[in-house]
């Protein structure tokens, strides 16, 4: 049965949404095609009609989990201090326990590393993108210290959420977030100093 074209694009955002949240919840290879249909609350049959591959929803998924960091990067461009709100709201520890809501690249890097070139390509964009839209920091002034510090800004966040997320210990997880909001002059979460 053909459905209208509105319809068709409707239920292929489904796909992509229940895919992002699920791939950034449990990886690539910790979803299965019927999984993520029946997310979706979609059959599973009508998967092929969206999608060619697993790979495909998977670099589709990626690319609208790399939106939700973009929208987040602007959204807090009207804060009084727009990269401390930007690097506060990442090294939170709402977005710790919650990968399925939050950023692609802290929940997917190590499964993009040894992913098909699609998925590297889509992973790269985001990344270039973010990178565009990371707050300077005070004294970045040209453009190629601009560049400079989003890079290692994004290097520092995503790998504190992924060593905060991979260890065992909640007190070590605490450190590493509170560590990082430090090298960044922020206080640890909750606490009262300015």
């Amino acid at each position: 049965m053909r459905y209208p074209a509105e319809e068709t694009a409707r239920r292929h955002q489904q796909i992509v949404a229940a895919a992002s949240r699920l791939f950034r919840e449990r990886g690539f290879e910790g979803v299965s095609v019927a999984e993520l249909m029946a997310a979706a609350g979609l059959t599973h049959g009508g998967f092929y009609s969206h999608f060619g591959s697993k790979d495909d929803v998977a670099a589709a998924a990626l690319e609208h989990g790399c939106q939700d960091m973009l929208t987040m990067a602007d959204e807090v461009g009207a804060a009084a201090d727009p990269r401390a709100e930007f690097i506060g709201g990442y090294l939170s520890r709402q977005h710790r326990d919650h990968p399925e809501q939050g950023c692609a690249m802290a929940a997917l890097a190590p499964e993009v590393a040894r992913g098909a070139a699609p998925i590297r390509h889509t992973f790269a964009a985001g990344l270039d993108a973010l990178i565009d839209r990371v707050p300077p920091a005070p004294g970045a002034s040209s453009q190629r210290d601009r560049r400079a510090d989003a890079i290692s800004t994004i290097a520092a966040l995503v790998g504190a959420v992924v060593l905060a997320r991979a260890v065992d210990d909640p007190t070590l997880s605490e450190e590493i977030l509170a560590a990082v909001r430090g090298h960044f002059g922020l206080p640890p979460e909750g606490s009262d100093a300015p």
